[in-house]
This record gives C-alpha cells, sequence and structure tokens, in this order.
C-alpha cells in the first residue's frame, strides 16, 4: 500500500483487515489490486475522492461482506452509523454495484426508508422544538423496520418502503416499495447504534450549547424514544462507525447535501428550514451518546473527509 496517498496509520488497519479474515495487509491489497479493473471507482466518485476513502473504508467494508457471504450460511446485516452528509449515500451505491462483479447481491438500504407515512408523521414530531418534518428517533415505523429485517433474516426476501427526501417541497414521502432478494443487507442512518442514556433535564448543556427548556424536555422525550430502537440494533451483526474528529463539521456536510439535492431534483431544507434541521441534529441527542456506540469498526475522518484512523474499536 506504499504507493496509495492515504494518511492513517496502518498498525491498527492491519489488524482490522486480518480481523475480516486476511492472513496480512499485503494479501489484501494484492486481491483487491488485481481487481481494480471491476472496482469502477470513476463511476461513483469523483477525481477528488481521497485513496484513503476507497481503501481505508469502501474496500474493507465490502472485505467483510464478501468475507460473511463465503463464510457463512446464516443471512447479516451490517450496519452503518454515520452523521448526515457524510457519504453514506454514494457508498451505498457502490457497494450495491461491485458486489454483483463479485457473484453476490447488497442490498442497502436506509433507517430513513422507514420514516413515518406523512398523515402519521404529522402526529408524532407534533411541537417539536425544532419545527422539523422528520430526522430524530421517534419519527421511524420502528416496528415495520424490525418486521422487514426479520423477515428478510428469515427468508431472504426484502420488501421495504424507499424514502424520497425530495418530495413535498423537501419535507420528504415514502416514494414506493422495493422487492429484493440480497444475499446481504447493509442498513445506515445518523444515529444507529446510539443507546438511550441517562439524561439531568436540568442539565443546560448537554452538548457543546446551551438548551432551551423546551429543547431539554424534548430531548429526554427522545431517549425514551431511542428504547424502541434497541431491537432493530440486535438484529446487526456489525457496525462500522463513520465518526468525525468534531460533531460540528455535520453542519458544513449537511448543507452541501441540501445544496446538492437541490440541484439534482429542485427541492431540499433550505434557509430557516435547514438551519432548524441543523440544530436538530446537534442537539437531538447528546454528543456523549457518539462516543459509546458498540461498534465493530471505527473509523475518524477529518472536516474534509479524510480518514485519519481506522481499526477494530476495541
Amino acid at each position: 500500500m506504499k504507493d496509495l496517498d492515504i494518511n492513517f496509520p496502518l498498525d491498527k488497519f492491519e489488524k482490522l483487515i486480518i480481523d475480516i479474515g486476511w492472513e496480512s495487509l499485503d494479501d489484501w491489497f494484492n486481491f483487491w489490486n488485481n481487481k481494480r479493473n471491476i472496482l469502477s471507482i470513476d463511476q461513483y466518485w469523483n477525481n477528488k475522492v481521497n485513496d484513503d476513502w476507497i481503501w481505508g473504508l469502501a474496500l474493507p467494508l465490502l472485505s467483510q461482506a464478501y468475507k460473511f457471504q463465503n463464510n457463512f450460511s446464516d443471512r447479516k446485516i451490517i450496519g452503518i452509523s454515520a452523521l448526515p452528509g457524510t457519504g453514506k449515500t454514494t457508498l451505498g451505491k457502490w457497494l450495491e454495484a461491485i458486489s454483483l462483479k463479485l457473484n453476490f447481491k447488497i442490498a442497502v438500504i436506509s433507517i430513513d426508508d422507514f420514516y413515518l407515512p406523512s398523515n402519521e408523521m404529522k402526529l408524532a414530531i407534533k411541537n417539536n422544538p425544532w419545527n422539523v418534518s422528520r430526522g430524530f428517533p421517534g419519527s421511524h415505523s420502528v416496528k415495520l423496520m424490525h418486521e422487514k429485517l426479520l423477515n428478510w433474516k428469515i427468508n431472504g426476501e426484502l420488501n421495504v418502503p424507499v424514502f424520497d427526501k425530495s418530495l413535498r417541497n423537501g419535507l420528504g414521502d415514502r416514494s414506493h416499495w422495493r422487492l429484493d432478494n440480497p444475499d446481504l443487507l447493509i442498513l445506515e442512518g445518523w444515529f444507529l447504534g446510539i443507546e438511550p442514556c441517562s439524561i439531568d433535564i436540568n442539565d443546560r448543556s448537554i452538548n457543546t450549547t446551551d438548551l432551551s427548556l423546551h429543547e431539554s424536555s424534548y430531548v429526554l422525550k427522545i431517549q425514551n424514544n431511542l428504547k424502541e430502537y434497541l431491537d432493530i440494533w440486535s438484529l446487526i451483526d456489525n457496525i462500522w462507525h463513520l465518526k468525525p474528529l468534531k460533531i460540528e463539521y455535520m453542519n458544513i456536510w449537511k448543507t452541501n447535501q441540501e445544496k446538492e439535492m437541490f440541484l439534482q431534483k429542485g427541492n431540499a431544507l433550505k434557509d430557516e428550514k435547514l438551519s432548524n434541521f441543523l440544530r436538530m441534529l446537534n442537539v437531538s441527542i447528546p454528543h456523549k451518546s457518539f462516543d459509546v456506540i458498540k461498534s465493530y469498526a471505527l473509523l475518524l475522518i477529518d472536516q474534509e473527509r479524510n480518514l485519519v484512523e481506522a481499526g477494530l474499536n476495541l
């Protein structure tokens, strides 16, 4: 890997690669280097994508899916926990496409696909302090998500809703249902793996900014909502956590993501709606909760989304 432009330390990374199932880092590199012609990097990422994103994240994640498919008879679910704007969508599309070239099938779905239908959503989000239309724990059809994931685990049939964020003038809604028979499933979400924690309602600085009284009480409600997601997390075999060095980087990433969606689809969050959504993302879940996600792999990224560390979360 000496010819690659990567800046993360290789000692922790090699332990990850060996734990996934390769004899050594060199064996792993040679395996994928010999398959460069099928990786289609340029079709999914622009020329600015760094080697560390491909060789430190995308290929290791694909490697685990590949080993799971070849070494286990039961159906596996891999989780990706990453804040909005990190790049989960592009990564997911690439994983789905390249798996087919390796003679198995990955399906990538999002927690967001299980947002409540618009009529139910109105009741679920009523009186939230950020006046947002979705996003926080409690705005999903959790029972439906559990039912669909468990059904796939048992019989291999995937039948899930698909959420389109551009519908209803950027408020989003279900667009259609996806029917599929993947060999392996990847579930991604911005608070995937987060568990409820004890919070002092009188602590007005749970995160890095003061909360209003309304926000403080609603954060407690969200903590209660998180209990419903624990059965979902229990179905996931391994979680890969893409963690920024500072959570505040998300504000830049999410803003750029919405600008891109507006250019592509003509609808997106902007102005006050975007500011409110960012506020919700920043304060609805205590930042300390992201430090204790029970992940298999931990990947640290800087503001430019360069990978600065990749390894097992020991």
